[in-house]
């Protein structure tokens, strides 16, 4: 979402270092030709063969060895894990190895430090790699080139290469259901293991080939050779096991490869393995609505046979109870306001501002469909809420909802025909056409950091579907939030319940302003996560906002003189504020996410030992023989807030931990990352809150927990976990 570069950045330069060996030419490739501290940059070690040579994947398989890196970097610059192209199984076939012919750009996130100075850095790595034709021979090169700290960020001449060798390596899942299983006994040292992947409804997916291709592992193989076998839909893999030592894994893990529609696409997959096989005929019913193994707190499958129409009920309700969730109240408050200020109106004209604040909800809906289906025909992950993701949004929106505050509470008001800031505080203070517009548009944007009961289930559906499925979804959700104020507006006999209309209603006006500054120091917390201590820079601009609206208000709207100069005061506060608070102190439209601290994320000494959520961190649990608990949570989603305070962080759960000895997992969703936007939808939630409970039995089904817990839900589920 940025549109606008920085005022104060930094610039990145590199060199491009080119080494030949024997029969491998290796090259640095860079994403930018310049770069701002705080900003990762994708650089590409490009590695050229000569015809018939070829180099080796992270597995080699059979025989080889993978790529190795090396980096000597100076302080401020630290290098992410290798991103791998899929590879190719070579020959020859009784010796199968994985790897790259011709060419391969191994792709490697390099990030730089917020407080980098200014100034030449000087970087270098050593790239290792074997290759091989008739014999095999190791070679090696130091690359290096140089760091510059200076300006902006510009993309360089080889972005479109890196970006092409990105879309070859494997991506998030949002078109197979994957599970795994034992076709059979184990036959001394070998078993025969099935691997199956079903498409998800919505999903034209044409499987002409498929493949898999594990991680290495140093208790077993799986071996290189596939037979795939014939399925009415999807595709099932026969793979056989070779086990060295220990048991027979609970768990695998590697990359499927599926070819068809003209594409060649890999899904990275962890997948608890069956005591059977599973069967197409199983996978089918269950592909649509679930993920390959999850349950519900009740033990069943969340959506083994649900249809368009359940979604649909399911989406009603849950934008329904969203009228009563923390983050629409504030909204909902003013609309109790405007019932009661439009009690005595014409019918018609009550009929009709319902209408409008629905039509309000049902637009905004639509808009929200709209981005989810631009995101995905990008190729990018959509989910739930995920504008709340973009600090430049939050920053906007605690602007918005401080003028909203301040006009409540009747710093400024603003007429029809007024001359500044008749946006946000006007709309929010009328009572009219506009103000019931707009807010069903305020209820729709506060609404969707929230998932309510009923709601996570409708959604995750719908972002699994076609577009037209997405719109139909989203519109019901907004019925659903719309439906109370259109009901009560279309039954005005109803309205007699309401107290009369009197002196009463601008105290109430004014304490409705309380509510909306709560708001703003959710919204407060929320733009910490992405700006550090220099969110305090944002909270001085809000109290800027605050000082012009009142200087606004005091001396041009009530005032009897010099209004002009009471205007440009106004104005240069806002000006200012602006410049100096937001442009040269937070460099609000390049905010920065800090990397979190290696170990425990616990947040006090009493508190659960957190961990940082990853598919590995949860092999690693499996593999010891312990359960686990995960939470997918965001700083923006109040329900998740809500559920840790009363439901998870608590010392009943702490001691249930304890006893069970259950490793505690915690996935930020702040920002949305993509290995987790890839885990919720493997369980078709499109957003937060989302907990799941790991057995300590790795092939036992996962327990999904509901949207909104109690203490004794999770003490049931870890129960069950345990057992």
């Amino acid at each position: 979402m940025r549109h606008l570069y920085l005022v104060l950045t930094a610039c990145l330069g590199f060199a491009a270092s080119v080494a030949q060996a024997a029969h491998t030419q290796a090259q640095l490739r860079w994403s930018v030709d310049t770069v701002k501290p705080g900003d990762t940059i994708w650089v590409g070690v490009d590695l050229k063969m000569e015809s018939g040579w070829h180099t080796y994947w992270k597995n080699p398989g059979d025989a080889g060895q993978a790529t190795e890196i090396q980096w000597q970097l100076p302080p401020g610059v630290t290098a992410g894990e290798i991103q791998w192209p899929l590879p190719n199984k070579l020959p020859p076939a009784e010796v199968t190895t994985y790897g790259y012919l011709d060419e391969v750009v191994l792709l490697i996130p390099l990030t730089v430090a917020t407080n980098a100075p200014a100034g030449p850095l000087n970087l270098a790595a050593k790239v290792s790699w074997l290759e091989c034709k008739d014999s095999c021979i190791p070679a090696s090169t130091n690359v290096q080139g140089t760091l510059e700290v200076a300006g902006e960020t510009k993309a360089s001449a080889d972005a479109p290469q890196l970006q092409t060798w990105k879309s070859k390596t494997p991506q998030g899942n949002t078109a197979f259901n994957f599970q795994a299983g034992w076709q059979s006994a184990a036959n001394t040292d070998t078993r025969p293991l099935v691997i199956e992947g079903t498409p998800l409804a919505g999903t034209a997916t044409t499987v002409e080939k498929a493949d898999f291709f594990p991680d290495a592992n140093d208790n077993y193989e799986i071996q290189s050779a596939t037979e795939k076998i014939d399925a009415p839909t999807g595709f099932q893999l026969l793979k056989t096991v070779k086990k060295f030592s220990g048991g027979w894994p609970k768990q695998i893990s590697g990359t499927v490869v599926v070819e068809g529609n003209g594409q060649r696409r890999g899904f990275e997959v962890v997948l608890p393995v069956a005591d059977t096989a599973p069967t197409i005929e199983t996978a089918a019913a269950t592909a649509n609505p679930a993920a390959a193994n999850p349950t519900d707190a009740n033990g069943a499958a969340p959506m083994a046979a649900q249809t368009l129409w359940h979604m649909l009920i399911f989406a009603f309700i849950g934008g329904l109870i969203l009228n009563i969730m923390p983050c629409v109240l504030p909204v909902i408050a003013l609309k109790i306001l405007g019932f009661v200020s439009e009690a005595k109106s014409e019918p018609r004209r009550v009929r009709n501002l319902g209408l409008i604040y629905a039509l309000g909800v049902l637009l905004s809906f639509l808009a929200l469909a709209s981005v989810v289906i631009g995101v995905k025909t990008a190729g990018h992950h959509a989910g739930w809420g995920m504008q709340f993701g973009s600090p430049i949004f939050i920053v906007c929106l605690a602007t918005l909802v401080t003028l909203v505050a301040l006009n409540l509470f009747g710093i400024f008001e603003v007429t029809l025909g007024g001359r500044a800031l008749d946006t946000a505080g006007e709309l929010a203070s009328k009572h009219g056409a506009p103000g019931a517009f707009f807010n069903g548009v305020l209820a729709t944007v506060l609404a969707t950091p929230c998932t309510a009961p009923f709601l996570g289930a409708a959604l995750g559906f719908a972002f699994a579907q076609s577009a037209a499925v997405i719109v139909l979804i989203f519109l019901t959700v907004g019925l659903g939030l719309a439906s109370p104020y259109i009901l009560l507006s279309w039954n005005p006999a109803w309205l007699k319940f309401l107290p009369k209309p009197g002196a009463w209603m601008e105290k109430f006006k004014i304490a409705m302003g309380f509510p909306m500054l709560a708001t703003v120091v959710w919204l407060f917390n929320v733009a910490a996560s992405s700006y550090g201590k220099n969110v305090l820079w944002l909270g001085i601009f809000l109290v800027v906002v605050a000082l012009a609206a009142w200087v606004f208000g005091e001396f041009v709207q009530r005032g009897r003189s010099r209004k002009g100069v009471a205007l440009a005061v106004a104005l240069i506060l806002l000006g200012g504020g602006y410049a100096f608070a937001l442009e040269k102190e937070l460099d609000w439209r390049a905010p920065y996410v800090e990397a979190g601290p290696a170990g425990s994320l616990k947040e006090s000494a009493e508190g659960i030992d957190w961990q940082r959520w990853s598919p590995e961190a949860v092999a690693a649990a499996h593999a010891a023989g312990r359960p686990v608990l995960v939470d997918f949570t965001a700083d923006w989603c109040l329900t998740c807030q809500v559920n840790k305070k009363t439901s998870i962080e608590i010392p009943t759960v702490r001691a249930k931990l304890k006893e069970l000895n259950a490793v505690a997992l915690l996935g930020d969703y702040t920002h949305f990352p993509d290995a987790i936007t890839t885990e919720l939808s493997r369980y078709h939630r499109a957003g937060v809150p989302l907990v799941v409970l790991y057995p300590k039995d790795a092939s036992a089904p996962a327990i999904v927990l509901p949207e909104v817990l109690t203490p004794g839900i999770v003490l049931d589920g870890l129960s069950r976990a345990a057992d």
